[in-house]
Order: structure tokens, then C-alpha cells, then sequence
């Protein structure tokens, strides 16, 4: 049997990173419930999670300064090694630069790398200022970066999220992309973000530098996972141009793991559901939905996380990754004793790139969550 079963480990609200004891704590920590993979952030709030010669000679700036004189990503690597863990770097940030400091040290070096909106003020979304994705120098600095994990670290991929690729549909506006629409058009960019053309033109350019990062990474080790986190279709698409879809139609992704954060039950289950009528058995295997554990006061119920993940088994969907560590250990780890007794009971093995291009065949727990599922909905029709 191969799942994957995944935990975000953040730098925010959370202090795993802060040593490389608290690291080994964390990761036997979940050996021990039953994960296989965790994604630990190395891109955050404009600097890096490892010394990074890249960010050392572009912005003087090598490493997050809470962590100068260590390199939390190899520390991590060496612990997660240690208990079996695969490791595949989130890098959180993507294409944004700050948040809620008018562009951050990023754009204060680099004022021309910043994305516009439609009145020419820097582009900021949810508190979120934003570098210009569709500028070429701006993706090849995030392209270099990745590249540099890929080359120094002994990882099993890399991920992206809601905000690589992507940007808020309220950008473009900057006189080279102006320039370049009008060139292909002999027309302005219309004053509508959400235009159809406009924003399928631009939503391209990003699925474009997703196919180029596969190429580049791939080249570097073909066995390395492209992951990627991104919103729900097709919100995604029309507010953040991740055109998800077409991701996986091109073959792009190894895994998407689509945010389905959603606090009840019922409202997770309508997107599941729909995700599943969107997506070939072949698309369905690289899909690994997004969970929402915990942020801010919110924390997920026992009931419900039990019933996320029969319902995922019961749609033929053979994992999720979860939002976040801290999640687990709250409530004097409520929800990881729910897992370890419960559908993590059992150990997986993660899967490999080959496994994924096919459609994964229905596993034991999978047919039992549906027998429990139709017993449900039989003993619902009586009444």
C-alpha cells in the first residue's frame, strides 16, 4: 500500500525549526503517527531557510537572521533521514515578496522587479505585496533558488503553493507586460483583471515557467517530485492564474495537493467531491488534497479529520498533507493519537514518480471506507 501522508512544518507560530534538537523531536514525533513525508518551508518573508549563495550576492542577505550559523534545512534533512522520512521543500513565498512591509527588502534592492496593478501602485493582496511573475528576471531568480536545494540537498523534490505559481489577477500592469499584450494583441490590457483573454494570456505565461522548472529540475535528478499546493480550481485560476487544470493535463505536476481548507466537514466534502468528478483515475493518483488543521484559535475536530480522510479513500484519493505541525500536538495531541490509532495506524510507503503516473489500484482501507460509507447511506435511507 502507498499513500501519502504528508504535515506542513512552518517558521511561523511555530518553533521546530528554532534548533536542530527541536527538529529530531518533531520528526520522531511523526515516525511515529504514521507520516512519510513532511515539507519544510525554505522560502519565507523574503529570505531564506539555508545559507543561500544565490540571495548572498543578489541581496547581501544569506540566510533568515534568526537563523545565521546554521542551516535548519540540513539539519532537518540529516533527522527526517534518520526515522525515514522523504523531505520535499515548500517554498512558501513563491512570487511574493512581503508581507505588509510596502515590498520588503526584495523590492527596496529591486524597486523594477515589483508587479503593478491597474492605477500603477505595487501589487498587494490579503496584506501580501507582490514581485512581477511574469517578468522573466524575476523568474529566473526564484528558478535559481530552487535549483540551488535541488543541487545541495539530499531531498525527494521540491513544492510550490498559492503563490509560485501564481499572482493575484490584479497584476500586469507594469509597462513590460503592457508592452508585451500589446504586441500580441495591437490592443491595451483591459481594465477588467478577470477578462477572459486577459486573463488566460497571463494565467500561460506562469503554467509556461511551471513547465520550464519541471524541465530544469528533472534534468537535475528525474526521480525529484514537482509539487505543487496551489488554491482550488477554478478560484485559483481567476484570482491567482493557477490554471491547476491544465497542469495536470500537460503533465506537469507529480503531485497537487489543491488547499481544501475548509472548517466543517460537509464543506470539505463538496470539494472533494467536485474534484473528483474534474480529474481522469490517472490525474485523481497525483492528487493529494490540502487539510486545514489548524491557524489562528481554529483547530480541527477528532470527528471531523476522521472523516476527511475516510471520505478521501472513499474517492479513490490515496493521501493528504496537513496545515500544520503545531496542529498535531495540540490538546495534548488529540488529533495525532486520532491518527495513529485510527487511519495511520498501518505504515505506507510514500510513492515514487513512476508509481504516480499510473492510476493507483483500490487499497484495503480504501474498500472498507466505502463498505462503512454505503452501510452509512443504506441505514440513512431507512428513515
Amino acid at each position: 500500500m502507498s499513500e501519502i501522508r504528508g504535515i506542513w512544518i512552518t517558521n511561523t507560530d511555530s518553533t521546530v525549526l528554532d534548533s536542530q534538537a527541536n527538529i529530531a523531536e518533531a520528526m520522531n514525533f511523526l515516525a511515529a503517527t504514521g507520516f512519510n513525508v513532511v515539507f519544510p518551508v525554505v522560502w519565507s518573508k523574503g529570505a531564506t531557510v539555508y545559507p543561500s549563495q544565490v540571495m548572498r550576492s543578489q541581496f547581501g542577505l544569506a540566510i533568515d537572521p534568526r537563523y545565521t550559523g546554521r542551516d535548519p534545512l540540513a539539519e532537518l534533512v540529516t533527522e527526517a533521514r534518520r526515522v525515514e522520512l522523504k523531505v520535499i521543500p515548500w517554498f512558501e513565498y513563491g512570487f511574493a515578496s512581503s508581507y505588509n512591509q510596502n515590498g520588503g527588502q526584495l523590492l527596496a534592492k529591486k524597486p523594477e522587479w515589483a508587479a503593478r496593478d491597474c492605477n500603477g501602485n505595487l501589487l498587494k493582496k490579503n496584506g501580501f505585496e507582490w514581485m512581477n511573475a511574469l517578468d522573466s528576471q524575476v523568474q529566473d531568480f526564484l528558478l535559481s533558488l530552487i535549483l540551488e536545494v535541488v543541487n545541495n540537498y539530499d531531498i525527494d523534490g521540491i513544492q510550490g503553493d498559492d503563490r509560485i505559481p501564481a499572482m493575484p489577477c490584479e497584476g500586469g500592469y507594469d509597462a513590460g507586460t503592457v508592452a508585451r499584450y500589446r504586441q500580441k494583441f495591437r490592443r491595451q490590457p483591459p481594465s477588467n483583471p478577470q477578462d477572459r483573454r486577459w486573463l488566460q494570456w497571463r494565467a500561460d505565461i506562469l503554467t509556461n515557467f511551471l513547465a520550464r522548472l519541471n524541465r530544469e529540475v528533472k534534468a537535475v535528478n528525474p526521480n525529484l517530485l514537482i509539487s505543487m499546493a496551489p488554491s482550488i480550481y477554478d478560484w485559483g485560476y481567476k484570482e491567482y492564474l493557477q490554471d491547476s487544470q491544465t497542469w495536470l493535463q500537460r503533465g506537469l505536476v507529480d503531485l497537487l495537493h489543491p488547499q481544501a481548507y475548509r472548517r466543517d466537514f460537509n464543506s470539505y466534502k463538496q470539494i472533494i467531491d467536485r474534484l473528483v468528478t474534474e480529474q481522469t483515475p490517472q490525474q485523481r493518483s497525483r492528487v493529494a488534497p490540502g487539510v486545514l488543521l489548524n491557524i489562528s484559535s481554529y483547530r480541527m475536530s477528532p470527528q471531523y479529520l476522521s472523516q476527511a480522510i475516510a471520505h478521501n479513500r472513499y474517492c479513490g484519493i490515496n493521501g493528504e498533507v496537513f496545515f500544520f505541525y503545531e496542529g498535531l500536538r495540540s490538546d495534548n495531541h488529540a488529533l495525532a493519537k486520532v491518527l495513529r490509532n485510527g487511519a495511520y495506524a498501518k505504515s505506507a510507503a510514500f510513492p515514487s514518480v513512476a508509481n504516480l503516473a499510473q492510476p493507483q489500484p483500490e487499497n484495503a482501507d480504501s474498500s472498507v471506507a466505502r463498505g462503512i460509507q454505503n452501510l452509512f447511506k443504506l441505514w440513512q435511507n431507512r428513515f
